[in-house]
């Protein structure tokens, strides 16, 4: 399911960010990928252990516990701590297709811990005007779609879909990414539970009967309940 989330971030916390990440020791974003990726990824990326990335990524995790819409998209059942790039002068990501499985910091002497990626989310934090190219492009089975939000709005994604970055030609463009693990693995399913949600949520603001949008809200629980993993 691609959807776009707006407003996840608010126009000062947008700004505030873009004013850190420009500030910020940027480091070659194939250092995060396999021997694959870094053939077609050119990219900046902050360092995974910079406190910069860690501070960022605690204020977009707090932006997405309050946006119901994002809940109901990917159902989270854990995220992996958001990252941040930066494409100018050029820099593009050939198409690709994200992990299957990737590594989540453990304490140590814990056994290591794994996410499986089912949501590729990206969050737009350049506004789209001040830079050329830079689009997001998604492949699927209905074919490819573009996607360059505002600032602030968020795209998520099935993380098995075959995706790229257009070149950027001119400005800058930021941005956060992170990965989901859904407690409903399966895309299609979650667009159904989605959908229902969307109806309850309708039908409930139109004043339906108390007795059918209970009837409604108990079968999309069944339903999470059959599918959800824990």
């Amino acid at each position: 399911m691609l959807m776009h989330i707006p407003d996840v971030l608010r126009p000062e916390e947008v700004t505030a960010m873009r004013d850190a990440l420009r500030a910020a020791d940027w480091t070659d974003g194939r250092a995060t990928v396999g021997a694959q990726g870094a053939q077609v990824k050119q990219n900046l990326q902050l360092p995974d252990d910079a406190p910069l990335r860690q501070a960022l990524g605690e204020q977009v995790l707090a932006a997405l516990a309050r946006n119901p819409l994002y809940f109901a998209a990917a159902l989270p059942a854990r995220t992996l701590p958001p990252r941040f790039n930066c494409y100018r002068g050029g820099a593009q990501y050939g198409f690709h297709v994200d992990g299957a499985v990737m590594g989540l910091a453990s304490p140590p002497g814990m056994p290591a811990m794994h996410l499986r990626s089912d949501v590729s989310c990206t969050l737009f934090l350049s506004d789209p005007d001040s830079y050329d190219g830079g689009a997001l492009v998604i492949h699927d089975t209905y074919g490819e779609h573009e996607v360059k939000l505002p600032a602030g709005d968020l795209v998520v994604y099935p993380s098995s879909s075959l995706h790229r970055v257009e070149p950027v030609t001119r400005g800058e463009r930021l941005a956060s990414f992170f990965w989901v693990q859904s407690l409903v693995r399966d895309d299609g399913q979650r667009r159904l539970l989605f959908e229902m949600d969307a109806s309850i949520q309708s039908l409930t603001a139109a004043g339906a009967a108390r007795e059918d949008v209970l009837r409604l809200t108990s079968v999309y629980h069944n339903l999470l309940r059959r599918w959800s993993e824990t």
